[in-house]
């Protein structure tokens, strides 16, 4: 049997990285020891060491090098990670299930003028800075579907993000392969009923903040924030993407199907 990887016998060239706490740090130090580690630069895979945040960090930074992640949770969420088990890595790794992840990208102008350009491997969100509702103009490719949503806030999320802030502010769960984006209102005042919208994924999502000096809103990729935002754009950078790796008996397509029954 083979992988997209590596052929079975053959051990592939890992890298480690985890985060700042203790518990991920002396797991490293001693994956290192027994299994042998390379600089990224020179790895085939990379081990992430943490949780779901710390995940989301080695995502963006990885991202340009094309190499596969594949995670142990370490950390207090781990959706997006494998359970922490020490042994046998090289032939987990070897016969993990691959799951290929797009970013969304957004790109803001800001009060003070310019335009910022960030990634998102979870959700895009916009969130108002103050105790002013924030008033929002949502056009889909280029056309205005609503004029004036007052809410706290709005989120654009994938699939694989559709579990984290999404669910929490009442958006659908995504099946890995649905090819949609959740557009979801946080708190939404007016339109009453209006609770969101499934987007194909190929939608290009236009935000217009209305009355940005009264009523400022900031803008947030992941987890980089833009204050002050007053036009965002979100695509599907569909011409980027990162594989995250998962041992065989639960997928990311399986945990986020299974989400959908959880009590």
């Amino acid at each position: 049997m083979t992988t997209a990887l590596h052929p079975v016998g053959v051990h592939p060239r890992l890298a480690f990285v985890a985060s700042a706490s203790a518990t991920a740090r002396d797991a490293c130090a001693a994956l290192e020891t027994r299994y042998g580690a390379v600089a990224p630069d020179a790895a085939d895979v990379i081990v992430a060491l943490g949780g779901d945040g710390f995940m989301l960090r080695t995502l963006h930074a990885q991202l340009d090098r094309g190499l596969p992640v594949y995670g142990m949770k370490l950390g207090r969420v781990g959706f997006l990670m494998n359970g922490y088990t020490p042994d046998d890595l090289p032939a987990r790794i070897a016969a993990a299930h691959p799951a290929m992840l797009h970013p969304l990208e957004m790109r803001v102008t800001a009060a003070a003028g310019g335009a910022v350009t960030a990634l998102a491997f979870n959700e895009i969100s916009l969130l108002r800075q103050t105790n002013q509702a924030a008033h929002v103009e949502v056009s889909l490719n280029s056309k205005v579907k609503l004029a004036s949503l007052v809410c706290d806030g709005l989120l654009v999320s994938t699939p694989a993000g559709s579990t984290a802030y999404n669910l929490s502010a009442h958006g659908p769960i995504l099946p890995l392969d649905a090819n949609v984006l959740a557009l979801t209102p946080i708190s939404p005042f007016r339109p009453r009923r209006w609770r969101g919208a499934l987007l194909p994924v190929a939608t290009r999502v236009g935000l217009r903040v209305l009355e940005p000096g009264h009523r400022p809103v900031s803008a947030t990729a992941d987890f980089h924030e833009v204050r002050d935002a007053v036009q965002i754009d979100v695509r599907e950078a569909h011409e980027r993407s990162i594989t995250l790796l998962f041992d065989p008996e639960r997928s990311l397509a399986q945990r986020i199907l299974d989400e959908q029954f959880e009590p």
